[in-house]
């Protein structure tokens, strides 16, 4: 164990207010299946964009699927980039939801792609394998969004809605239809509860379009936003905010207590922002190499592992808290 003086700053906040982070049992297998994506955002933690070639392969699905349905694992939460845009993601998917013991899914969806020549499978397939659907949507305002994600992104992403409530998405309660929202700056999320009521009638109002909940998510000082908040000069005094804002008691809901996240090539990381800054676990000596990949994992020993941890988590646990579920307190 370090000593105080070792530890990083969000260690020292952790020591400072008597509480540690520790895993419980794995209850969500969060695939990261690639960085392709048809966006370019600013707030993208993982840098993703039309031009990048990660992602995942049969052969690493095909072990991936192989250590899962031995588990007990109730949920797999696909991630990427925009993860439809993977060959196998469909297979992906089908595999999962067929297991003896199928499993729900969940898939972060990037809807303007619902748009995209190619791509008009997507929604009826989500549809018939009753994929939980978690969409970006960072404001109810077009300027807002399209200044974050693109030009035209709020107009296309406003029809997806739309297609995605006529099949029933939003309404059906088998159908999940979450929104997430992400600051569009520099400053942490407001209310989730209020936000949500404003976001419910804002979307009924004008567009017709129901949904489930909303997941109010801040955005992470690492890749594509690190870079914005650098060229802006608000990278110190952003980061300055996150650890003022430290809530200790967030630390019981973070992501990486229960969650094991993969990436394109199968290695297993605390959660996806580690992945993008490859802070890895360390591998047991039985490994062939220095990466730890799901399959050399054992569940039930899993939560044995400790957390890597970094500044970077101050962004989770700032204020009312931040994860993929949305607020946590």
């Amino acid at each position: 164990m370090p000593t105080l003086s070792q530890l990083n700053a969000f260690d020292q906040a952790l020591a400072d207010h008597h509480v540690s982070l520790r895993r419980s049992r794995p209850e969500i297998l969060q695939l990261n299946i690639g960085k392709l994506c048809n966006l370019t955002c600013t707030h993208c933690h993982v840098n993703a964009g039309p031009k990048r070639k990660e992602i995942m392969d049969g052969s690493t699905i095909d072990r991936i699927l192989e250590w899962f349905e031995k588990t007990n694992i109730p949920t797999l939460d696909l991630t990427g980039g925009t993860p439809e845009m993977i060959p196998d993601y469909r297979r992906l998917v089908e595999s999962v939801r067929q297991f003896e013991q199928p499993r729900r899914v969940m898939t972060r969806l990037n809807a303007t792609i619902i748009n995209e020549s190619g791509y008009q499978w997507v929604p009826e397939f989500l549809r018939d394998h009753q994929v939980e659907i978690i969409a970006s949507m960072p404001c109810y305002q077009p300027d807002n969004v399209n200044q974050q994600r693109g030009e035209g992104v709020f107009d296309s992403s406003i029809l997806a809605f739309q297609k995605l409530n006529q099949l029933g998405y939003g309404r059906d309660p088998q159908l999940l239809l979450n929104f997430v929202y992400n600051p569009n700056g520099a400053f942490l999320p407001p209310c989730q509860t209020e936000l949500t009521a404003d976001y419910k009638q804002a979307m009924d109002e004008h567009f017709d379009i129901q949904f489930n909940q909303l997941y109010c998510i801040a955005n992470m000082p690492i890749a594509r936003f690190a870079s914005h908040l650098k060229n802006t000069g608000q990278y110190q005094s952003y980061n300055q905010l996150l650890r003022e804002s430290f809530n200790p008691s967030t630390i019981d809901g973070l992501m990486c207590r229960n969650t094991i996240n993969v990436s394109w090539l199968g290695e297993v990381f605390d959660c996806d922002f580690n992945q993008m800054l490859k802070l890895s676990l360390d591998a047991p000596s039985s490994c062939s190499d220095d990466s730890l990949h799901l399959w050399h994992i054992d569940p039930h020993t899993f939560a044995n592992i400790p957390i890597r941890t970094g500044a970077h988590c101050f962004g989770c646990t700032a204020g009312s808290g931040s994860s993929c579920g949305g607020a946590l307190t």
